[in-house]
């Protein structure tokens, strides 16, 4: 028999757009009571102020040895050849290897604990950067501090998932992943600022110095995590929760049974997919589209269909697909929010939640590491036409996948009701 809406929310097709709306920016819904609304304020509070700034430094820190490299280092440590890029790789390495370790470890180790204390490794190792003396000892720093980041992106899903509902879990879920975006929009401007100056006291150069702020200024962010982060709803012992919204909080996820250019995208479809948490397929078939149509005008340019090539009609062209290639990271909120409604948040099955949220990060930076080297080489530039194929097979691929996975689920629906196992397929 079909499992009834959880309380508190609009049942699906019964209200309009407008009544979605209000809902939406009523935290829990406008029917809910004063407890609900006061706890997800706290926790919208406490768990995204902690993990937003955690991203947004996380971010800062990898943004930090690009501008380093251009502010001196380079030419400090002798660089040549491919040794940044080699660094690079060596980070996303221990980045793709810490993914499913730390997943594992929040079953283990409490999340109030686990998190400050890889942000405390990951700003120690930022600090010891500024020491470094070759290409060498950089590298291996950077394996270690992939590691140690690794924990976050994929971690702060798990906690997402464990404390908000399927009609909540999408705008957190985009709030978080643009402030990951925010800190490489902002990272130069900020890291500049700290070159000029201070390059020169105390005898250090500007490139040093900003390792050394970069793993300072994240310290008060640890310190307010090991203070303030709730854990999950049924370990939670955060002085500002009351017995009542704790044991609200365990209610709220039990009714559920199973529990996005750039950052503007990431925000519009997660709030749309809020508003429509069985539809989260619907991304799936955006960047599809926008992978293909982006590729496919930047083609056209580079074969004449524009005029010139390298006229202003082309150059408009090409600088304008590649600004909207920029909307596709709205798949990454969206993505693992459905992930977190298709899975078991409770009990022993919970476990598997965290490890296929690891996996679907761990395969996107496995992937990138060698990508950008195949299809986006120097040599390829400026029009890297290997690389435009490459993505609209790709985009391709995705729709058709999406749309497979959306027929599956419907029909298992059907045979099964609302039968759990359907979600695992799909989220409509």
């Amino acid at each position: 028999m079909a499992k009834p809406p959880p309380p508190g929310h609009p049942t699906p097709g019964s209200t309009g757009f407008t009544t979605r709306l209000r809902s939406y920016f009523h935290s829990s819904g406008p029917s809910s009571n004063p407890l609900e609304r006061r706890l997800l304020l706290k926790i919208d509070f406490f768990i995204l102020t902690f993990c937003c700034l955690s991203y947004f430094l996380n971010y800062l820190d990898r943004t930090a040895l690009s501008n380093a490299y251009v502010s001196g280092m380079k030419e400090s440590l002798s660089f040549h050849g491919n040794q940044l890029n080699q660094i690079n790789t060596c980070f996303t390495i221990g980045y793709v290897l810490g993914q499913i370790p730390s997943n594992l470890s929040l079953h283990y180790i409490a999340p109030r604990i686990f998190f400050p204390g890889m942000m405390v490794l990951w700003a120690g190792l930022t600090m010891v950067t500024a020491a470094a003396r070759h290409p060498g000892d950089i590298l291996a720093i950077r394996f270690f501090q992939g590691v140690a980041e690794s924990t976050t992106f994929v971690g702060t899903h798990y906690i997402l998932g464990s404390w908000y509902t399927e009609q909540e879990l999408g705008k957190r879920s985009g709030v978080f992943t643009a402030s990951g975006l925010a800190g490489t929009m902002i990272g130069g401007f900020v890291q500049s600022g700290i070159h000029g100056s201070l390059d020169g006291l105390r005898g250090l150069s500007g490139w040093r110095w900003l390792f050394i702020i970069d793993g300072i200024i994240t310290l008060p962010v640890a310190i307010y995590g090991f203070c303030l982060f709730p854990d999950t709803p049924k370990t939670t012992r955060a002085p500002y929760l009351s017995v009542e919204e704790r044991e609200l909080a365990i209610r709220r996820m039990e009714k559920q049974g199973v529990p996005a250019v750039g950052i503007l995208s990431t925000l519009f479809f997660a709030f749309i997919t809020d508003l429509y948490p069985h539809h989260r397929s619907m991304v799936g078939y955006f960047i599809g589209i926008i992978g293909v149509l982006t590729p496919s005008l930047i083609l056209a340019a580079e074969h004449g269909h524009f005029g010139d090539p390298a006229g202003s009609k082309a150059t408009a062209v090409v600088m304008g697909m590649y600004y909207l290639s920029g909307s596709v990271y709205a798949c990454q909120a969206t993505f693992f929010a459905w992930a977190n409604d298709a899975m078991t948040r409770d009990g022993k099955e919970a476990v598997f939640r965290g490890v296929v949220l690891a996996g679907m990060n761990m395969g996107n930076n496995a992937v990138n590491a060698w990508w950008s080297i195949v299809f986006y080489g120097a040599d390829m530039a400026p029009w890297f036409e290997r690389g435009m194929w490459a993505m609209i097979g790709m985009s391709v691929a995705l729709a058709i996948w999406t749309g497979f996975l959306s027929f599956v689920g419907e029909q298992m629906s059907r045979l099964n009701g609302t039968d759990t196992k359907a979600k695992v397929w799909t989220a409509r």
